[in-house]
């Protein structure tokens, strides 16, 4: 966990670098801000496929390697980004935005390294814990936006171009750290554990009865109602905070906001997405994941809705829009996790895992394309309304729990303990 936490903070500060001046990058190159969403779909759409080559990575291999080589690849893609941007070449920079995104594929698929190793009672905090660890990168990174564009210039790059030399350096560090230190595996170390449990059992079997045959609780069915659902809580929430975060900095430059102060307000949308973590893993734990993911839902609701009716001149209102945007992610991120890791067995996790964060990577980059193209045709105000509207959605995809007969059979009903 130490280690998780420790790369996590690392690689924050890669994350903040696409978030905060990816569209304005954008905006500036491509001369207006119609498709000034495009790099945020870039690099969300490279975290998809970057999170099946993770999962599958990890299956394979564990989670130290996944998650080493997805880093380094984050870093390389923020080099291609400064590279792209000197030689005013679009083709490599829209390349190196989707191979910068598995930095943030790597980010998130590290929390459910944090979750392996939990009993089920804790598995919601455990894996909080992990995304706790971006919080430091994260809203750091945002408030270097002036002094790494200082570095950029000194080297006679574009000053927009220093968070991802930030990005370059810290998802590098991150690689190390995990490559070097994450001992034991935890994925290793809970298929390892899970083994010498059958081992038990069967020795237990064998002498109570004369008989070896221990049946193997693999499930019938992986993609049961409840992980689906968790799924399309996760995807549902990534899309309208994708959405909104992304137009918020171009909305806040045509209302004449410092650079300055567009950082400062995306640093606080950071630390809302990961300072509450705890808090969510806990109410989870606690209160079951249904509840959660509906709260998710209801606090997006009211962050749309406060960031369409906001004068775009009130930082104070913008930047609670953007804080209740980040505790909504955050409430439906923990939720889908943990449904995600009590579900699914050791022996298909990591696959299944990686799976269900291409369709959470892929609703980003929808959110990320569509809102510059909202927000060119009915500007911020109906971005806002647009994105609560769908903040419904997430409530609407929360299935009521069945009755106790009919969960028999289901893997996700008999393992999920913390559904309350």
């Amino acid at each position: 966990m130490t280690v998780l936490v420790l790369g996590q903070l690392l690689a924050g500060a890669g994350l903040a670098a696409g978030v905060t001046v990816g569209a304005l990058l954008a905006e500036d190159l491509l001369g207006g801000p119609g498709l000034s969403g495009l790099p945020s779909a870039l690099f969300t759409g490279g975290s998809a496929l970057a999170a099946i080559l993770v999962g599958k990575l990890s299956q394979a291999r564990g989670r130290r390697p996944g998650l080493a080589t997805g880093f380094a690849f984050g870093a390389l893609g923020a080099v291609g980004i400064v590279l792209a941007t000197a030689m005013e070449s679009l083709p490599l920079l829209f390349a190196a935005f989707v191979v910068y995104g598995s930095g943030t594929a790597t980010n998130l698929q590290a929390r459910y390294a944090g979750a392996d190793l939990a009993t089920p009672e804790r598995r919601g905090r455990a894996l909080s814990y992990v995304l706790l660890g971006t919080t430091a990168g994260a809203v750091a990174g945002p408030n270097l936006v002036g002094p790494t564009g200082a570095v950029a210039e000194s080297l006679g790059l574009t000053p927009l171009t220093g968070p991802f030399l930030l990005a370059a350096v810290a998802y590098g560090g991150a690689a190390l750290v995990i490559s070097l230190l994450l001992r034991p595996d935890p994925l290793l170390e809970a298929r390892r554990r899970e083994a010498a449990a059958l081992d038990a059992a069967a020795a237990s079997s064998s002498s109570s009865t004369g008989s070896t045959d221990v049946p193997f609780p693999v499930p019938a069915r992986i993609w049961t109602g409840d992980v689906i659902t968790g799924v399309a809580v996760m995807a549902l929430t990534q899309f309208v905070m994708v959405g909104l975060m992304t137009m918020t900095p171009v909305h806040m430059r045509a209302h004449d906001h410092a650079v300055t102060v567009v950082g400062l307000v995306i640093s606080l949308h950071v630390a809302a997405m990961f300072l509450p973590a705890p808090l969510s893993g806990y109410l989870v734990d606690k209160f079951g994941t249904r509840l959660v993911a509906v709260s998710a839902g209801l606090v997006l609701l009211t962050s749309g809705v406060l960031a369409a009716v906001s004068p775009p001149q009130s930082t104070v209102l913008v930047s609670l829009a953007l804080i209740l945007l980040g505790l909504g992610w955050s409430l439906g991120l923990v939720a889908g996790t943990t449904v995600l890791t009590t579900s699914v067995p050791t022996s298909v996790r990591a696959t299944v895992q990686g799976q269900a964060d291409v369709a959470v990577a892929l609703a980003g980059a929808a959110g990320g394309l569509v809102s510059g193209l909202v927000f060119a045709w009915i500007d911020f105000r109906g971005l806002g309304f647009a994105l609560a509207a769908l903040s419904l959605i997430v409530v609407a995809a929360v299935r009521p729990r069945r009755a106790a007969g009919s969960a028999a059979g289901s893997v996700a009903e008999s393992a999920q303990v913390t559904a309350g």
